[in-house]
């Protein structure tokens, strides 16, 4: 008896301190089978191509497939709540942005959850400007006569965009008070058919992702007026930021990060991070994001700690226009 207690003793002991080492050990294999990267909107969406331009990458860098997944809904709420929610083994991360894990929480009465604190920030992967555009008969080219002819002219001007709440109504909005003007808001079922009131004149101008608008502004359909990102955009190089022309600091860029659910042990959230570091530095990717309207992001900006910081910064920033706008995604 007292031999069969000692290796019981032995055992419980040994299983014990396997116990309290599991979650590094864990971390030092992983990963041991697929991941999934849920992108939180339809097949094809601009997200959709982003991640998927990713995907392979990292399965080369990991040694086990990224597996994409689109959870559409609520502008990108419901996928991102699936991994909010999720086990913290790093084998569920979201592509999210700056609508699911700032603007469409701020949007809700009832959020599915909370960015700043439900999630694990990985890493930013990419910045996407947006830009002023104007239709092409506005007597304005350049951000100051813009300025200076919407104060003049506001009470007859009309501003559009792909619905109320969206990222265009809300990055105009935020531009509009930073002007001090006040312009008629007419919001869209989708961008499509807001840019073709655009293009035929009806409407004065609106605030998009820069991909959206490179075929309109390559046939001259309509104009551009000024990136509203803090940095020039490698999709127009040639085109000045609002900050350069006067509005400091001012930032309306859209981003993409990939974000893991809390208490991610931090050596896993680490090895995508580094993963995804690695893929960002390979030349044909950097291109190949330029190429469908995307910025690759410096090296000072790709620590989790500044994901985690921007997320932060940039609730706070939307907040009060949202309030302003009085709308809401309920």
């Amino acid at each position: 008896m007292k031999l069969s207690r000692r290796k019981f003793l032995h055992l419980s002991i040994g299983a014990a301190v396997l116990a309290g080492l599991s979650p590094p050990a864990r971390a030092q294999t992983y990963p041991e089978r697929p991941v999934r990267m849920v992108v939180p909107y339809p097949a094809g969406a601009g997200v959709d191509l982003l991640g998927r331009i990713f995907a392979p990458h990292l399965s080369e860098r990991l040694g086990q497939q990224v597996i994409v997944e689109n959870v559409g809904g609520s502008g990108g709420m419901t996928g991102s709540a699936r991994v909010a929610r999720s086990a913290p083994d790093g084998y569920t991360f979201v592509l999210g942005n700056a609508g699911t894990h700032a603007q469409n929480e701020l949007l809700s009465k009832k959020p599915p959850y909370h960015a700043a604190i439900d999630f694990a920030p990985v890493v930013l992967v990419a910045e996407t400007p947006q830009v002023l555009v104007a239709r092409k008969d506005l007597p304005a080219d350049t951000l100051s006569d813009f300025v200076a002819y919407t104060r003049t002219n506001q009470a007859k001007m009309q501003f559009v965009s792909a619905g109320a709440g969206s990222p265009g109504h809300l990055t105009c909005a935020l531009f509009n008070a930073a002007v001090g003007v006040n312009v008629i808001h007419i919001p869209y079922r989708g961008a499509a058919p807001a840019m073709q009131d655009l293009i035929a004149g009806r409407v004065d101008y609106m605030c998009t992702i820069a991909p959206t608008v490179i075929p309109q502004l390559e046939s001259g359909t309509i104009k551009a007026i000024a990136i509203l990102s803090r940095n020039r955009s490698a999709t127009f190089p040639k085109l000045a930021t609002a900050h350069e022309r006067g509005l400091t600091d001012f930032d309306a860029s859209t981003w993409q990060g990939f974000f893991m659910p809390k208490a991610t042990p931090v050596n896993i959230v680490q090895k995508l991070h580094d993963a995804t570091v690695d893929v960002m530095n390979i030349p044909a990717v950097q291109e190949r994001l330029r190429e469908t309207g995307n910025d690759p992001v410096a090296p000072e900006r790709r620590s989790p700690e500044y994901l985690k910081k921007l997320v932060e910064r940039e609730i706070e920033k939307w907040e009060p226009v949202i309030k302003a706008a009085g709308v809401s995604a309920d």
